[in-house]
């Protein structure tokens, strides 16, 4: 491909760490990759944080550039809106505002943009965050496809959840099925037809389950994020490299709905690569792992599970090990390539 940018660089894998690193990381000094006392791109994440007198501002950016626009269990809409929430929430903030920039072609209906921002707002007012600032733009046709929706989410947290804090013994708990979203979106730009399938996006706040779990286990709590691009595995290998740790996740105990792991068996992806949008992957002292799992399905999410756990050696420090369901063990690479573009 030569040295241009590749669809991959956007996927949320390997090459978009390499990206990163080669474009910002490497070009600045420590202590210009975050405010004093706060976190940036230092320790990159859901979000960054402000330090202040009593706690941390906590605030994020990102762009949606979904396609399909509209799709089983949600729309770029909603998508953008919940996804601004969660990676606020996952940082240990609660949302308390949200900035947004639209940009669209020229020529695109205005029945479906008013669709699509009323999906936006709904969440919004669903959830009682106000829309404080943003920006409306529109290129010449042809000049972008169709809609980007950006977003800036800002929070407040007493506490931070930074994954580099994972410990060794830490059990690692899903609160529900993965791979739902990606596997839709994959579904669909495949021309597969899910009128008569189950199968939709897992879009949603997480909102409810976090606020009471902050405030009630914030100590607790030592990794948290939602898997969305590079879906599970990337997430295991960022906190397994960040922690200096090895992560260790039983198959047997993924929660993976079976239309999923058929349309992956189909496409040939593993279903672990897949993004979810409305789900989240916590790290959590082991001696209260049960009780938050219990928790968690007293405040609706019945599938919440713990699926692994977190250990020290010298040898694989680093690593994430997959228990097979036959008892054996193999690496879990982070996801390489281009596995599902424009799927957030």
């Amino acid at each position: 491909m030569g040295n241009v940018v590749t669809l991959a660089h956007g996927s949320g894998g390997v090459e978009t760490a390499q990206i990163l690193s080669r474009l910002f990381f490497n070009r600045l000094e420590e202590s210009m990759k975050r405010t004093k006392d706060g976190v940036g791109i230092d320790f990159p994440d859901d979000a960054a944080a402000i330090r202040t007198s009593d706690g941390y501002f906590v605030v994020k950016v990102d762009s949606y550039t979904v396609k399909p626009l509209f799709f089983p269990g949600g729309d770029i809409g909603v998508l953008a809106a919940s996804g601004s929430i969660n990676d606020v929430l996952m940082l240990g903030g609660l949302p308390i505002a949200i900035l947004d920039a639209i940009v669209t072609e020229e020529g695109f209906d205005m029945d479906i943009l008013e669709k699509i921002i009323n999906s936006f707002v709904n969440v919004l007012k669903q959830e009682n965050i106000p829309l404080i600032g943003g920006d409306f733009k529109v290129m010449p046709k042809g000049q972008i496809d169709g809609i980007v929706i950006s977003t800036v989410g800002v929070g407040f947290a007493k506490k931070l959840i930074l994954d580099k804090d994972l410990k060794p013994g830490d059990r690692i708990i899903t609160t529900g099925f993965l791979g739902d979203h990606g596997a839709t979106i994959l579904a669909m730009q495949q021309g597969i037809n899910l009128s008569e399938s189950s199968l939709k996006s897992d879009v949603r706040p997480l909102t409810r389950l976090m606020k009471p779990l902050l405030e009630k286990y914030s100590e607790y709590i030592h990794a948290a994020r939602d898997p969305t691009r590079g879906g599970a595995a990337m997430v295991f290998n960022d906190w397994a490299r960040e922690s200096g740790t090895v992560i260790i996740i039983n198959e047997k105990d993924l929660p993976i709905r079976s239309e999923v792991k058929t349309y992956c068996d189909m496409l040939g992806i593993d279903p672990l690569y897949l993004a979810n949008e409305g789900a989240a992957i916590i790290g959590v002292d082991p001696n209260v792992a049960d009780e938050i799992v219990e928790f968690m399905k007293q405040h609706g999410f019945d599938k919440a599970m713990i699926i692994g756990e977190v250990k020290k050696s010298e040898e694989f420090n680093g690593l994430v090990l997959l228990k097979t369901v036959v008892g054996g063990y193999r690496i879990l690479e982070p996801p390489m390539g281009e596995l599902v573009p424009r799927i957030c």
